[in-house]
């Protein structure tokens, strides 16, 4: 996949008769950060298990690979009927998605995700927006980097708030070999400070933090 910052392949996975494309992130193909340690990958699949324990359905099947050409990383569905013209600032022109886009920033916050862009937001044929990229999150510090900010100050559906209690409860024996303690244990408290939240926080212009490019 071209204009990525590191090695993301478009690949082709099958089993039998049955095939689909994917994505993949090995970890030879990263690019050393000095606030994140290799194996981003890892983050990938652990953001898709936050999200299947919420319910929430918003990462794409994804999950590790170690027999691989490049060697071990992520796999992840590819989006296959996604509209690529469409990204987070054409999404929120229509306020049928609002509802999905601001479950997606109360994700973010959860996750502690500092890299959404607006190209990461996807929709497909059938309507469903998912959000891809999560490499860069789960750091135990404030991180987030997002262009997702048109939402503070509006309300966290119960529903959602008591999904994020059971996050914060639930034994995230997943997580064990993709993240350390320390950064499980700041998504727990991550998970129950927002779940205490009757709204989304609300931050002035001049703390605002966006990743580029946007898209």
């Amino acid at each position: 996949m071209p204009w990525s910052s590191n090695a993301t392949l478009l690949v082709s996975v099958s089993c039998g008769d049955e095939a689909l494309r994917a994505i993949y992130k090995p970890e030879r193909g990263e690019r050393p950060l000095w606030d994140y340690p290799s194996g981003l990958w890892r983050r990938e699949i652990a953001a898709y298990a936050v999200s299947e324990t919420l319910g929430w359905g918003i990462v794409p099947e994804t999950l590790r690979r170690v027999d691989a050409p490049m060697g071990e990383g992520s796999l992840q569905r590819f989006v296959e009927d996604a509209d690529f013209e469409q990204h987070y600032f054409t999404l929120m022109d229509e306020p049928a998605h609002h509802d999905r886009l601001r479950q997606m920033c109360v994700f973010d916050l959860a996750i502690n995700n500092a890299d959404r862009k607006g190209g990461h937001c996807l929709i497909a044929t059938d309507g469903v927006i998912y959000g891809i990229d999560h490499g860069l999150s789960f750091q135990p510090s404030p991180r987030l980097r997002t262009v997702i900010w048109e939402f503070g100050g509006q309300p966290i559906p119960d529903a959602w708030r008591a999904d994020l209690r059971r996050l914060a409860d639930a034994e995230l024996l997943e997580l064990d070999d993709l993240l350390d303690e320390e950064e499980i244990e700041a998504l727990r408290r991550r998970a129950r400070a927002i779940a205490d939240l009757p709204s989304i926080p609300q931050v002035g212009e001049e703390y605002r933090h966006y990743p580029w490019p946007y898209v």
